[in-house]
């Protein structure tokens, strides 16, 4: 067979994956299958088994733990990276690395495809909301929309390959936003290998059309003899790794009920957690974390071992857990917009910027909670002040780029290389505790840093410092200050 016959398919095992590995080979694609270990719990050998089986010429398994570790686990900490003040980006973490994975393997395999079986639905209710309340569409109810007359897919510059497209009886057509793990891993193979041409099935007419549901799925997995589990499925979306584990949607989409407790699998619930802390200390070398002493326990310092042991010791403690409402963020080209929402709301002459979708998720993130909040600590006595002014912007300018797909960018290149200068001297220990869901700096340690000075910080001696500098300093600092004051006092205007 031909090489540009040849697709390496991001597989998972799950009934879509496997559903599109059968496909592809009735279609005459030699399928290699790839699925990358950044944690998660698997049966890899029953899933190697279903491949083999489906017709894959090989499934290709590959432990990424370490690499996820240690190129953006640690990088992500390094810089104190957080998406809106609060998610710690485990799942947008793992993507550069599975994505880079699987480039490698098509190249060693000789294929010239890649393919996934993540789908394009979940966004274009909202968005045909958004847009017909843009335009003063009238809508009557919370849930109402204009009836679906036609739909299929459209080339949109810029914006993927081909992105779902419907119109509506008002005349009113809307493009959807392609799901956001899409955005992370085609953008990525994109720029790890542009010659690689991609199959993306949920996007494909003669693929969507024949599979509208579930149903038609399970009908075809029969036909073709695909085992499908038995175990019910799980009322929410589900993703893990080392970092984390996420759920969202389903009974989650509503953000005024609490999740239910089986939501949580890193962490148990603080309340039910032991009555007596643990302490332990993480020294860092250069920001990363190096080594893990446990208190009346063991020392690690393998990054995986440190980790997997962090997130052990802080679940049990019911540490990590992140329950919150964040903003999708996602541009599409105004052209493709019909009719244009008004240039006054959310669009350019180019480009139509949607933000504020919002998506409640909960996260449970352990060994990444403690971790960020040590180097946090430990930067206090180790970087400059204006250097952590200026690293603050650079940490939210990197966690953008991995939330948003950037990552294989020159911008987030050149972030990086600043990050890295940042932690030169951000070397010490920290001391800590965990108990009952929180975290807790004891005390922290940095030898080869003289920023913080105990005596210079001291409040029972002058050694070094002179009280009389401290005029000359407030009489500059106070000129402009002098000048606003009897502005105001002069226009009888009092200062607030």
């Amino acid at each position: 067979m031909s090489d540009n016959k040849r697709v390496c398919l991001a597989y998972s095992g799950g009934l879509d994956t496997s559903v599109i590995l059968r496909y592809l080979r009735l279609e005459g694609y030699t399928v290699v299958a790839y699925l990358g270990n950044v944690g998660q719990d698997e049966d890899w050998a029953a899933v190697e088994e279903k491949a083999l089986a489906l017709g894959a010429e090989r499934m290709v398994i590959e432990d990424l733990q370490q690499e996820f570790l240690e190129e953006l686990v640690f990088r992500g900490i390094q810089c104190n990276a957080i998406y809106e003040d609060r998610y710690l980006l485990g799942t947008s973490l793992a993507r550069p690395v599975l994505a880079r994975a699987l480039v490698r393997t098509a190249q060693k395999y000789n294929c010239q495809i890649l393919s996934h079986g993540c789908t394009g639905k979940g966004n274009e209710y909202v968005l045909a909301k958004t847009m017909a309340l843009a335009n003063n569409d009238d809508l009557p109810g919370s849930a109402s929309l204009p009836s679906l007359k036609v739909s299929g897919t459209h080339t949109a510059p810029g914006f993927l390959n081909s992105i779902k497209w419907s119109k509506y009886t008002n005349g009113m057509t809307i493009y959807s936003r392609s799901n956001i793990t899409i955005v992370r891993f085609e953008l990525a193979w994109r720029a790890l290998d542009p010659t690689m041409s991609i199959i993306a099935p949920w996007r494909m007419p003669k693929f969507f059309n024949r599979f509208q549901g579930r149903q038609d799925l399970l009908k075809f997995a029969a036909e073709n003899n695909i085992p499908v589990s038995s175990s019910p499925k799980s009322p929410w979306s589900l993703d893990a790794n080392l970092a984390h584990t996420s759920a969202e949607s389903g009974i989650l989409e509503k953000p005024e009920v609490v999740a239910p407790k089986d939501v949580w699998t890193k962490s148990v619930d603080p309340l039910d957690a032991p009555d007596v802390p643990t302490k332990f200390s993480v020294t860092f070398k250069a920001g990363i974390p190096v080594k893990l002493d446990v208190e009346g326990g063991e020392t690690y310092t393998n990054s995986v071992a440190l980790f997997k042991k962090l997130n052990e010791i802080a679940g049990a403690n019911g540490v990590g857990r992140t329950d919150l409402v964040e903003s999708r963020y996602f541009t599409i080209p105004a052209a493709t917009i019909s009719p244009p929402p008004p240039k006054t709301r959310t669009c350019t002459d180019n480009i139509a910027s949607f933000i504020g979708l919002k998506s409640r998720g909960c996260y449970d993130a352990p060994a990444h909670t403690v971790l960020r909040l040590a180097h946090v600590d430990l930067e206090g006595m180790t970087v400059d002040s204006k250097v952590r002014g200026i690293m603050a912007w650079i940490g939210n300018e990197w966690s953008q780029c991995l939330y948003n797909g950037m990552y294989f960018s020159p911008e987030r290149e050149l972030l990086e290389n600043s990050i890295i200068y940042s932690q030169k001297h951000v070397n010490g220990t920290v001391n800590m505790m965990v108990y009952k869901g929180a975290a807790h700096v004891l005390s922290r340690s940095a030898p080869d840093s003289n920023l913080y000075s105990e005596e210079q910080a001291s409040m029972d001696t002058l050694e070094g410092f002179s009280p009389e500098d401290t005029s000359g300093f407030i009489a500059i600092q106070a000129i402009r200050l002098e000048k606003y004051g009897a502005a105001k006092i002069q226009h009888g205007e009092p200062l607030v």
